[in-house]
């Protein structure tokens, strides 16, 4: 069973996301619509970002899209420079790691993560996802890209699933201004604001070959959202691969209740009443079904065939209601030869591995360390380290 600590956390958040979820279903309906978006509540607890290496990890902000709220935050770990040159690349006025032009970098695997959240609430700026991220950055030695994508029911569906693929395909156009900018063509690009759209931290350290998709709860629907278009676009991505995907605690649900939705349906964190709570305020009104494909992966005629999705290993907890579905998804994976293995969590709760109040347990820490073992079979190095 879970611990006390934990039971007791659970109370508490249950009370306060339903009071949030209630809120926000009792909102007018013309209050709710937001074009723009909003990518963060004001109860979240936001981690201020810092460009210089503290605790072996450099973070900062940036706005993918002027034309709406979707926002990222990147985590560069330090191994990406070694010691002797990180304090030489600091710039005085700026306060904060910036790479020289013209010498070798080493190039580290991009790694996209959705936050969770149930698509109403969460950040890719809280202190938890913070945390979580710089975790995984330096087990992974990865740059980490934490997506903060429009929210719910101010940005109704596919708002949230769109700007994970907009991410995607920014990646990609990064990749290539890089390469303009090695051939000198990098100072005479510049965005409708004026300022040079290379973002410096990816240009010289980030690897976009090597692509993973890391999806939390609501985040991980989003991940396989994204994996699918990717496999869809093909060569029109280049040269950003996706070669692996990580679902945690995925937001599955469906019309037709699994075992654990019977059995699981009043447990912690997110019970079966809340889940419904947030998919009625992601999906338009006109389009709510349990079976939508954004809710159900196991739905017949998804596209693209399962046999061609990426490598993907799931994260399940004994006391997550939503377990089941995770499950049988990862087992129709395996069936059409996909490496699909399924990392299952004795006592533990949904997003026990995320959730900030519980990042420091064993359990939190024992599972990023095994997510991040298998990653690395797929973001070995390919080629050259460094280059210019």
């Amino acid at each position: 069973m879970p611990s006390l600590m934990v039971k007791l956390y659970s109370v508490i958040f249950k009370y306060q996301q339903k009071h949030l979820l209630q809120g926000l279903i009792e909102t007018p309906e013309s209050n709710k619509s937001n074009p723009f978006g909003i990518t963060s509540r004001p109860h979240e607890s936001i981690a201020a970002s810092n460009p210089s290496f503290t605790d072996g990890v450099a973070t900062k902000d940036i706005r993918a899209n002027p034309y709406s709220s979707l926002s990222l935050r990147i985590f560069l770990p330090d191994t990406a420079v070694t010691s002797s040159l990180a304090s030489s690349y600091q710039i005085p006025n700026y306060g904060g790691y910036s790479p020289v032009e013209g010498r070798s970098h080493r190039k580290l695997p991009v790694m996209l993560q959705f936050h969770g959240g149930g698509f109403v609430s969460g950040s890719n700026e809280s202190v938890g996802n913070d945390a979580f991220c710089r975790r995984i950055a330096k087990l992974c030695d990865v740059i980490v890209v934490a997506v903060g994508y429009r929210l719910a029911p101010e940005t109704k569906c596919p708002g949230a699933f769109e700007d994970g693929f907009k991410v995607l395909n920014w990646l990609a156009k990064q990749s290539n201004l890089a390469v303009c900018g090695r051939l000198g063509a990098q100072n005479h690009i510049f965005d409708s604001f004026g300022a040079s759209m290379v973002e410096p931290w990816l240009a010289a350290h980030g690897d976009t070959s090597r692509c993973v998709l890391l999806g939390v709860s609501s985040g991980a629907n989003i991940a396989d959202y994204v994996a699918r278009k990717a496999v869809e676009a093909g060569k029109r991505l280049d040269p950003v691969k996706v070669v692996a995907q990580i679902l945690m605690f995925p937001f599955f649900i469906g019309r037709t209740p699994t075992h654990s939705e019977i059995k699981l349906s009043s447990t912690y964190f997110y019970d079966k009443t809340m889940c419904k709570l947030a998919w009625k305020l992601f999906l338009p009104k006109e389009e709510f079904n349990l079976d939508h494909p954004a809710a159900n992966p196991l739905i017949a005629g998804r596209q693209p065939p399962l046999k061609c999705m990426p490598p993907t290993i799931t994260v399940v907890a004994e006391h997550d209601f939503m377990r089941d579905r995770a499950i049988a998804y990862s087992e129709e994976l395996r069936k059409v030869n996909v490496d699909a293995p399924l990392l299952d969590y004795k006592d533990a709760v949904h997003e026990f591995a995320t959730l900030d109040v519980l990042l420091q347990t064993p359990q939190a820490q024992a599972c990023a360390e095994d997510v991040s073992i298998w990653v690395k079979k797929y973001i070995s190095l390919r080629g050259h380290e460094f280059s210019y």
